[in-house]
């Protein structure tokens, strides 16, 4: 089984890096299909530029690229995760399809040209409204024309505030999921227009979606952790109980805009 180094600092951690930490791989609230319905609208080209935000270690980017034949640069702050995410392109053979640079998405004027489409998971939903307001206008500003936007991201249909002070209790980070017409109109406020959305259950902590997603093996592999390791364990229980509190407003929206 997976050897985990527990560190004091997943106690305070960001709720990503600790499902991280137990071998969960994806990492998006509606799981890797609505991911795979999200991919499907974007009618990717070979030879088409994808910017990535926050690729972590680059699993999404060699997707995209070995999948689709596009080309995919990817923006990391993370020095050891850029680190990782290279190794990871080496290994899957596409170095010269797919790069990792190190950025901020909060200063993407830093990047130069323009892509066919920029990809974000999951990131938005940790920034507060302002910097949400940031970040999708200057993604606005490096889509070529006609470019699109695929997001994945939480979603929050009612009780909004309550959910974000507890969220971010659970996740140590500033979680704030907006609704659908919240979304949709933050995109509009940066002159992107959604041209399709779908909606549905949050998906990331359910055993059975964890077992579509992950894998047997894999699954097997996270359970186990959770139960070698108090620290863990006991992060992803207070994720899940607020998960679980609020079922019926918590879920996942993808959209694509323009």
């Amino acid at each position: 089984m997976t050897n985990i180094n527990v560190k004091s600092d997943l106690r305070t951690a960001p709720g990503y890096q600790v499902l991280a930490a137990a071998g969960k791989k994806i990492l998006r609230p509606g799981g890797r299909w609505a991911t795979s319905q999200l991919l499907t609208w974007a009618d990717f080209q070979p030879g088409e530029t994808v910017l990535e935000l926050a690729s972590s270690f680059g699993n999404s980017a060699i997707n995209l690229a070995s999948t689709y034949g596009v080309k995919v640069i990817g923006i990391e702050k993370n020095y050891d995760s850029i680190a990782r995410a290279r190794e990871n392109i080496q290994a899957a053979g596409l170095t010269g399809q797919v790069e990792i640079i190190e950025g901020d998405i909060f200063h993407l004027e830093e990047i130069s040209g323009q892509f066919d489409y920029i990809f974000a998971e999951a990131i938005l939903t940790m920034q507060s409204v302002p910097l949400k307001a940031k970040i999708l206008t200057q993604v606005k500003s490096h889509l070529k024309p006609g470019g699109k936007f695929l997001a994945h991201e939480l979603l929050a249909r009612e009780n909004i505030e309550e959910i974000h002070r507890e969220l971010s209790k659970a996740n140590h980070v500033n979680a704030t999921p907006l609704s659908e017409n919240g979304w949709i109109n933050a995109c509009d406020n940066a002159g992107l227009k959604v041209q399709k959305s779908q909606t549905g259950a949050i998906k990331i902590l359910n055993p059975i979606e964890i077992m579509k997603d992950e894998g047997i093996a894999d699954t097997g592999k996270f359970f186990w952790n959770l139960l070698r390791h108090k620290i863990i364990r006991d992060r992803v229980l207070e994720m899940k109980n607020v998960f679980q509190k609020y079922h019926d407003d918590l879920g996942y929206i993808i959209f694509c805009a323009q």
